[in-house]
């Protein structure tokens, strides 16, 4: 039985919204105090599939009022999207819940 996906329907992972745009995936609410911000540096091919080699993560702060090199709260760099998703979902639920 098919499924038909609105467009406003959006990914998530452990409860927060996944946005991509080319090698940058962000990951959480801009309506929220803080969001992620991972950028793919570095892929190899597996089969007929690109896998991520090398990932930046960057908790970064919404704040439109604070400079954007301010913005930037803590970053990694890490060797799979997998090690990356799991320390960014980490890092967004610390940073949400500290309020």
């Amino acid at each position: 039985m098919p499924t038909t996906a609105k467009k406003n329907d959006l990914l998530e992972y452990k409860g927060h919204p996944l946005m991509r745009k080319e090698n940058i995936i962000y990951y959480g609410s801009m309506s929220d105090s803080h969001i992620i911000m991972m950028q793919i540096l570095d892929s190899a091919p597996v089969k007929d599939l690109a896998v991520a080699k090398r990932v930046s993560v960057q908790l970064q702060q919404t704040n439109p009022n604070v400079r954007i090199k301010e913005r930037i709260i803590k970053k990694t760099e890490k060797d799979s999207l997998w090690a990356a998703m799991d320390i960014a979902s980490i890092w967004l639920n610390r940073a949400l819940n500290s309020k």
